[in-house]
């Protein structure tokens, strides 16, 4: 089949690139004689079935927007794939505005709509996705990233770093609570680069539920471990995904905070950050320690920042050859390059058995992962088997030995 009409739309957060995305598709779909169409607000309207929220993207439209943060056609997290009568509704708009396929831009939340579309419509509508998550967590090879992490995580890199001066200058300690669901790879990867003092992500848990006081152990040994070396200063990070090993019972705020449309919890409503301070300043003061925190979030900042380099170039590659697959009768696929040439993924492997788009965890056994343990400061088992190490860590506690490793054991 001969496409004529392409469409294009992003769904879920923002990220950096977007625009470069939405750019190049359209330039390279003109340069083939294709007619490129942007759709607005992802899957939203064409879900109620609207066939007005979209516009022709012309070379005047994207000719400078390639550096841009933020998406000119907008973005929502309206999944069709749950609703039948959304799915048909969106077919219905496609067809009925002559759509021949279509580029998606999204991370795991939109691979079973990108999925749905391709399969309800029998091959009439052509469809590939274009990997966009500043979460970094979705299910590609291990070396590959999604398109925004590498932007994002520069932003996160240089919050973190004004942070550390700060707590160097003033004598005191951030507890920074960092955007990034339901895996750690956006945390650990800021923390990484930043050299912060400490990084706490949910899959050094092992999937288990745990407690705040667990998290605020972690930090308070990080805290103690610092003073015991005449350091009054540091900038601990947690993963803001940590909420989802939570009780309900713990963050009663759970019951009844907003969801979005895939029914996850909004985790920055959740005040996090603070509960975690004020956890670990009980436990300092309760061993008659005087030590300033201050909670802060780092968020909606890194989504619309503009792309760095690499998620630049990365942006380009992806739509040129998502546009390329496409106009050579490709279909159902997730775009990546891989050693320099186009390698498409099948969507069909890249969902659940639930029918969700697959995840990638922080590999905590990978030996990248025990490097960047290897240089947070906290207290770890071999630290409890030095007793000189101890028994310092306990004159600066103002415990015992003993208190000290049941403590952190």
């Amino acid at each position: 089949m001969t496409i004529k009409k392409i469409g294009i739309l992003a769904g879920g957060g923002p990220a950096p690139g977007l625009n470069d995305v939405v750019a190049a598709a359209a330039l390279h779909a003109i340069d083939l004689g294709l007619n490129p169409i942007g759709f607005n607000d992802g899957f939203e309207w064409l879900a109620q079935r609207y066939t007005d929220e979209q516009r022709a993207l012309t070379r005047e439209d994207v000719a400078n927007i390639h550096l841009d943060g933020g998406c000119i056609i907008g973005v929502s997290r309206t999944d069709v794939s749950r609703d039948a009568v959304a799915l048909d509704n969106t077919l219905a708009a496609l067809g009925k505005l002559g759509i021949d396929a279509l580029i998606t831009i999204g991370g795991d939340d939109m691979i079973a709509s990108s999925l749905a579309i391709e399969q309800k419509s029998e091959g009439a509508i052509k469809v590939v996705q274009i990997p966009k998550s500043i979460d970094n967590d979705l299910a590609l090879p291990a070396h590959l990233t999604t398109l925004g992490y590498e932007s994002a995580r520069q932003v996160g890199v240089g919050i973190v770093e004004s942070l550390m001066e700060d707590a160097r200058t003033t004598g005191r300690w951030f507890i920074a609570v960092t955007m990034g669901r339901p895996t750690g790879h956006l945390t650990l990867g800021i923390g990484t680069a930043a050299s912060a003092t400490c990084t706490v992500i949910p899959e050094e848990f092992t999937g288990r539920r745990i407690t705040l006081a667990e998290v605020a152990r972690i930090i308070e040994g990080s805290i103690l471990k610092r003073l015991a070396s005449g350091k009054n200063h540091g900038v601990a990070l947690v993963s803001e995904a940590i909420v989802e090993l939570l009780s309900p019972e713990e963050l009663t705020e759970l019951q009844d905070v907003d969801r979005d449309a895939q029914g996850k919890v909004r985790v920055a409503e959740i005040d996090l950050g603070r509960k975690i301070k004020a956890e670990v300043q009980s436990r300092l003061e309760k061993r008659g320690l005087k030590v300033t925190i201050v909670d802060k979030t780092i968020g909606y900042e890194l989504r619309c920042a503009p792309p760095i380099p690499i998620d630049a170039e990365q942006a380009r590659d992806l739509a040129f050859a998502a546009v390329n697959y496409l106009n050579a009768g490709g279909s159902g696929a997730l775009v990546t390059m891989q050693n320099g040439a186009f390698t498409p993924i099948p969507l069909v492997e890249m969902v659940d058995p639930a029918g969700n788009g697959r995840l990638r965890e922080v590999d905590v056994k990978a030996e990248s992962y025990q490097v960047a343990r290897d240089y947070m400061v906290r207290i770890e088992p071999r630290d409890l088997k030095d007793q000189s190490l101890v028994e310092s860590l306990a004159k600066t506690a103002k415990s015992s030995v003993d208190e000290i490793r049941a403590s952190f054991a």
